[in-house]
């Protein structure tokens, strides 16, 4: 854009210079400041670049040649090329076209996707003239099949390969292998802007530029305006396609035209509306989009059509004052025959000299012709104008363009323009660039901005209230600290007490990582005991134990073995989950002792007592009780593996099965051998017995005992404890009377030097606010003017002159 206003020359600066203030202050760093700076990014960028994007056959560059009325653009019927294409001001003697090709590597690349969707075998060499005649002799037998070039997507498929193959053809010196080429018009020994746009505009050689460049004189492009003209969303080459996907997300990308086809489709396409919804995720063009129905004149034929095109319009673009209807076609070369007469034919032998010339020397009837007469005779715009207009059979459509002009000459055509809509669509875009742009650029900014602004203002005022509400006198203060002291204690006993509480929460609810990893390696201690007892299980022990408690016996029957059996497998049980117990209540008791010192709670009482007030000492003490209880517990746990399961016994269970087998098995003799032999019977029974009692153990009934004694335990000692802190009153008094004065002393001394910052970021903020809101009085944005902090406050609490408001947070305030 052109200079800014004298008053916004350092907007950059003082921008930068409050969202500096706002990253200083730790409590706002969640605000987010990527609006702000993408609307200074827009509103002080040297260029404004507008992109029309749309599908292949929307007519976007006809349009932009229409607005700028200058044939600039290539246009054509049907898919055009991948090209994008950027229009920017120059000077009248600067007028000039840079010229970028595409890459060998990038021409094989769109031809192999292109002989894909074709149906023709892959490109191995675009070199080899055999094979490009072979590939054009397909397309041409495809366009006749389709019935003309523009008569299918196949059919535009076919004409775009062929148009990228002669391009490279004619080009091919001008293409490297791999980097992209560029070239000034003066390389192609172009004197002037259209001879290089006449030969940029070739079908041909359009298929093979990557990007045009063009620096033209116009004033719709003056003040940095940039425009861009994006290959269509639905391009044959998915690659082109995505090329304006990603220049619609650009930040650099300010303003969007849409141009739509359901002027003379009727509907918008899946690519239209994705489209649509993809411009809406960018913050840098926000409201900023113009929908443009080009087209508009193929609806003046179809009734259906247009109302169908005024039902889209109504129903989801009713809300946008941003919508047009034109005719690209109609409205630039009408603009373009203003210029001729009689003599050249209104521009038969100039304008579309080139298009008239058929192949069998017959005269050529242009689209524009066409268009023209179907206007005069069908379009019912003439019918309550004074031009009486009539199409003759017996005369040729170019026949009858010269007569209609002849007749009536610039009057008819300023009519069309007009009812091509281009000219209304040309004045609200000028007049939006030229006078609205500007000042909307920086409204979104002061937008943006007021929100970090107000944040600023009211933390600032917090600060110094808190801090204006602070004693300055030493005694004073000392009066204040020592009043507090009492409802300090409270409130620490109180977090104490709320933590400990949480803790237990945690370990009920089955959330505390730590313990629940501790608990579960318990489990896995009891299971792997459990199997390694019964895989290590001696009949012939068990037998020698039965025999030796009855001397009178020499044989000791199964049932005296299985006795043996559980209480030895009971006892080594008890053993691993009192040992396993313990480590899990030490390891609970570590980790909490480690969380109290860590808590704010525990510094603030260190600083009032010089101590814990019997914290740990209490912590301690309880570990030792828990451990104590959760012993008992698992004691009692395990002597009841001593009796049987209550269901080892059923009829119809397994483990009777397995008890009668056994039996049977060692009532075989009365010796010892006939024991020993039953010895993996034996193992088997046991383990039917004491798995599920184990399982139970340690799924269900012993995480409740540890639970419950974890809660019964510490809760009452977190209320006592409490209480506890309260009652060191009388200590933390005397304690603090003897720090109290030099702590006194540093507070008032910090308290001044945290006023002395607040102050100069104050002052620091006003002058930026004050800079920025001259600058939006330049643009005469008086309702956006950012708030700026005065002297002193109303009775409301709102800033009257300055304005500082103190609050109760001061120490958590850090400069």
């Amino acid at each position: 854009m052109s200079d800014l206003p004298l008053q916004c020359k350092n907007l950059k600066e003082q921008v930068e210079s409050i969202l500096q203030l706002l990253q200083q202050e730790p409590t706002l760093h969640s605000q987010d400041i990527t609006p702000v700076q993408t609307s200074l990014t827009k509103a002080i960028s040297p260029k404004f670049e507008i992109v029309f994007a749309g599908a292949f056959s929307a007519g976007k560059s006809m349009l932009i040649n229409a607005i700028l009325e200058r044939e600039l653009l290539y246009s054509a019927e049907g898919h055009a090329t991948g090209t994008e294409c950027k229009i920017e001001y120059a000077d009248v003697e600067k007028e000039r076209v840079v010229l970028t090709f595409l890459s060998e590597v990038e021409i094989r690349e769109q031809a192999v996707s292109l002989c894909q969707q074709l149906g023709f075998k892959t490109v191995t060499n675009i070199n080899q003239t055999d094979v490009i005649d072979l590939l054009n002799q397909g397309c041409e037998a495809i366009i006749e099949q389709e019935g003309g070039e523009s008569k299918s997507e196949r059919a535009k498929q076919a004409k775009a390969l062929m148009l990228l193959l002669e391009g490279y053809i004619a080009n091919r010196d001008r293409i490297n292998t791999v980097n992209n080429a560029t070239y000034s018009m003066e390389q192609f020994n172009f004197s002037n802007l259209k001879q290089a746009a006449g030969y940029a505009r070739r079908g041909s050689n359009s298929a093979v530029l990557k990007r045009i460049e063009y620096y033209c004189n116009h004033p719709l492009l003056e003040d940095g305006n940039v425009i861009i003209d994006t290959p269509g969303i639905d391009a044959p080459v998915e690659k082109d396609a995505q090329l304006t996907y990603a220049k619609i997300q650009h930040p650099d990308t300010s303003a969007v035209v849409c141009v739509l086809k359901p002027a003379s489709a009727g509907d918008m396409t899946k690519e239209e509306t994705e489209l649509l919804e993809l411009m809406r995720q960018n913050g840098g063009v926000r409201d900023r989009v113009f929908y443009v129905f080009n087209r508009i004149d193929e609806t003046w034929y179809n009734t259906q059509l247009r109302q169908r095109l005024d039902d889209l319009i109504s129903g989801q673009f009713g809300n946008s004052n941003k919508v047009y209807k034109t005719s690209g076609l109609l409205g630039f070369y009408g603009s373009q025959i203003k210029q001729t007469s009689q003599r050249d034919r209104f521009g038969l032998d100039s304008v579309f000299a080139e298009s008239i010339k058929g192949l069998d020397g017959k005269e050529e009837t242009p689209q524009f012709v066409y268009a023209f007469n179907n206007y005069c005779v069908n379009s019912g715009k003439l019918s309550t104008t004074k031009f009486r207009v009539s199409v003759n059979g017996y005369e040729t459509p170019n026949q009858n363009y010269v007569r209609i002009l002849g007749d009536w000459g610039n009057e008819l055509i300023e009519k069309l323009i007009q009812d091509s809509g281009t000219d209304e669509f040309r004045t609200a875009i000028t007049r939006y660039l030229t006078e609205e742009k500007r000042p909307q650029l920086f409204k979104n900014l002061a937008d943006d901005l007021e929100d970090v602004c107000i944040k600023l203002k009211k933390h600032y005022q917090s600060v110094q209230r808190n801090l204006d509400s602070q004693p300055q006198e030493i005694e004073t203060m000392k009066a204040q600290e020592l009043q507090r002291l009492n409802q300090q204690l409270q409130q620490i006993g109180r977090e104490f007490s709320e933590h400990i509480t949480d803790e237990v929460n945690l370990i009920i609810n089955n959330s505390c990582d730590a313990f629940e990893a501790d608990f579960k390696q318990l489990q896995s201690r009891m299971i792997r005991r459990l199997d390694e007892l019964l895989d290590s299980f001696s009949v012939a022990s068990a037998y020698q134990r039965a025999t030796i408690s009855h001397p009178r016996n020499a044989t000791a029957p199964l049932i005296a073995i299985l006795v043996e059996a559980f209480y030895y497998l009971a006892n080594q049980l008890e053993d691993i989950l009192v040992e396993s117990s313990q480590q899990v209540i030490a390891n609970y008791f570590q980790r909490l002792i480690d969380k109290i010192r860590k808590s704010e709670y525990y510094r603030q009482l260190y600083r009032l007592l010089d101590n814990d007030g019997g914290i740990e000492q209490e912590i301690k003490i309880l570990e030792k009780m828990v451990t104590q209880a959760l012993v008992s517990a698992a004691s009692v746990e395990c002597d009841r593996f001593v009796r049987e399961s209550p269901r080892f016994y059923d009829e119809g269970t397994f483990s009777i099965y397995q008890f009668r087998q056994t039996l049977s098995q060692t009532s075989q003799g009365y010796d010892a051998e006939s024991i020993v032999e039953a010895e993996p019977a034996i193992r088997q029974l046991l383990k039917l017995d004491f798995e599920p009692k184990v399982s139970h153990t340690i799924r269900k009934s012993f995480r409740q005992t540890i639970n419950q004694t974890l809660k019964t335990q510490l809760l009452p000692m977190a209320e006592q404890q409490a209480d506890e802190i309260l009652q060191q009153y009388p200590q933390a008094r005397a304690y603090l009377e003897k720090t109290l004065q030099q702590e006194a002393e540093e507070k008032i001394v910090n308290n001044r030097r945290l006023l002395s910052v607040v102050e100069v970021n104050i002052a620091a903020y006003n002058s930026a606010a004050s800079n920025i809101n001259n600058c939006l009085q330049s643009m005469k944005l008086y309702d956006h003017f950012l708030p700026v902090i005065g002297d002193s406050f109303d009775t409301d609490g709102k800033f009257a002159n300055n304005g500082f408001v103190n609050s109760d947070v001061l120490q958590e305030v850090e400069y």
